[in-house]
């Protein structure tokens, strides 16, 4: 009986994690190419001492689309800006 009635509540708990997690899951924005100078001074900035040269960041940002420019501007720590690219 006990096990019944937990039941509904353990279903809604896990819903409810689910949707918490979403929620912490960054929305990016899609970045044009013509803002790779922002998106570069951007990653330089997350990346501090371990930034390769602006002028490589430059074409990575350039072959990149409009989606990974958006999870870079969008990271805030290197782990997030490793999992743009």
């Amino acid at each position: 009986m006990i096990c019944n009635l937990l039941r509904p509540q353990r279903k809604s708990f896990v819903r409810l994690s689910f949707l918490s997690a979403l929620s912490h899951v960054p929305v990016t924005i899609p970045v044009p190419e013509s803002k790779c100078g922002e998106v570069v001074k951007h990653a330089q900035k997350v990346l501090g001492a371990m930034a390769p040269s602006a002028g490589e960041l430059m074409s990575q940002c350039k072959a990149a689309d409009d989606s990974a420019r958006g999870c870079v501007m969008a990271a805030t720590k290197k782990g997030a800006l490793a999992q743009c690219l």
